[in-house]
């Protein structure tokens, strides 16, 4: 039965996670995601599933990393630092296709920072805070009912792409409390993890399917196979050798392209009339809104573009939206991140202005309201 709750963005993402079937949350506590950690310590033994505090952020995420690998969907959430510790495994579970989700709730940094500020700070390093290249899925939600709904989303897309997905929350909306309806839980479709359709004799653990990914069996169901870092062939071991070494990288890389159209989400408000665009996300769109609002009773033509999934970063989506207006205005709680993506997917058809905010307080409706006025 459903019912109405007024929740936290965090609580709201940790029963995201059970609706979507977790049963295994291993990590290190750290502001401001740490109550993500401590409702999956209180509701995972509710579901029959596992809750454990590891040792530090990098054992955390190792863990989850095992755990999938035995065919639990698993969570992990972490701020700041516990981000940065655990790029390593973040490209681990990347190259080894192993699906696990990340909830990072940002803060100002950079290191210790300002732990109970908010800060969207983190978006590039989502995008190439592991090395080498790969393919990143990221979402980032601006309510708390889409913290619910973008987790269970992040597990449909980290178990039918066999790799991690980023939650981007940021302090504002993962520390905020809004009213929220939970479905009843057995009403959700749970994501399934795509299996082996041959014998174990036959199995091949990274012979991909047509749609790129290869079928995933769980560690202790009678199938053997190889989990490396290395570069590696359809068997699961080690091959070095060019040929080997671009076929794994570009199909890792296709497997998402292809279908960019079904992952890219966003948000239009009040586009179309808009001579001036606000592109932003998460805690900073909830300001845009209101700016937006206001100035249209002032008669300025305002809209906003708001990313939902960060990355892939929606390139077509924003080239289009350049030719449409007269110019963009990019608010965002750093030095100036995704205002970058934002000028090159408009190729120079219309001037983009960054917002950049980095005090450790939010971008107020009237600060953005006077921005888009003094333009």
């Amino acid at each position: 039965m459903a019912k109405v709750l007024l929740l936290q963005g965090n609580q709201a993402c940790a029963e995201g996670a059970i609706a979507a079937g977790v049963t295994f949350f291993a990590g290190y506590p750290i502001t401001p995601s740490t109550e993500i950690a401590e409702i999956m310590a209180k509701r995972l033994p509710e579901v029959g599933g596992k809750f454990i505090q590891m040792e530090d952020e990098i054992a955390g995420i190792g863990a989850i990393v095992g755990a999938s690998l035995t065919g639990k969907k698993v969570l992990t959430a972490t701020s700041g630092p516990g981000f940065s510790l655990k790029q390593e495994f973040i490209g681990y579970a990347t190259i080894a296709e192993v699906p696990i989700v990340i909830a990072n709730v940002q803060r100002v940094g950079p290191s210790t920072g300002q732990p109970t500020a908010p800060a969207q700070g983190d978006m590039m390093q989502a995008r190439w805070g592991t090395h080498g290249d790969h393919p990143v899925i990221a979402l980032t939600p601006a309510s708390v009912p889409e913290c619910f709904t973008l987790t269970i989303k992040a597990y449909e897309l980290s178990e039918k792409y066999r790799m991690p997905v980023l939650l981007m929350l940021d302090e504002i909306i993962g520390h905020m409390r809004e009213k929220i309806e939970i479905p009843d839980y057995d009403t959700i479709e749970k994501p399934v993890r795509k299996g082996p359709r041959v014998r174990p004799s036959e199995f091949k653990a990274y012979e991909p399917d047509s749609d790129g990914v290869p079928p995933m069996a769980d560690f202790g169901t009678g199938y053997r196979y190889h989990v490396t870092g290395l570069v590696h062939d359809e068997t699961g071991f080690p091959n070095g050798s060019p040929a080997a070494t671009e076929k794994l990288l570009k199909r890792l890389h296709e497997k998402v392209e292809r279908d960019i159209d079904k992952i890219t989400m966003y948000e239009e408000y009040k586009l179309d009339d808009a001579e001036i665009a606000i592109v932003t996300y998460g805690g900073t769109a909830r300001s845009a809104y209101a700016a937006i609002d206001m100035a249209r009773e002032e008669g300025i033509k305002v809209g906003m573009f708001r990313l939902i999934s960060v990355w892939p970063f929606p390139e077509k989506e924003i080239a289009q939206l350049a030719l449409k207006v007269k110019v963009i205005v990019v608010p965002e709680l750093n030095y100036g991140q995704m205002v970058g993506e934002v000028k090159k997917a408009a190729e120079g058809k219309v001037p983009v202005k960054p917002m950049s905010k980095y005090d450790s307080e939010p971008i107020s409706p009237k600060e953005l309201l006077a921005f888009v006025k003094n333009l």
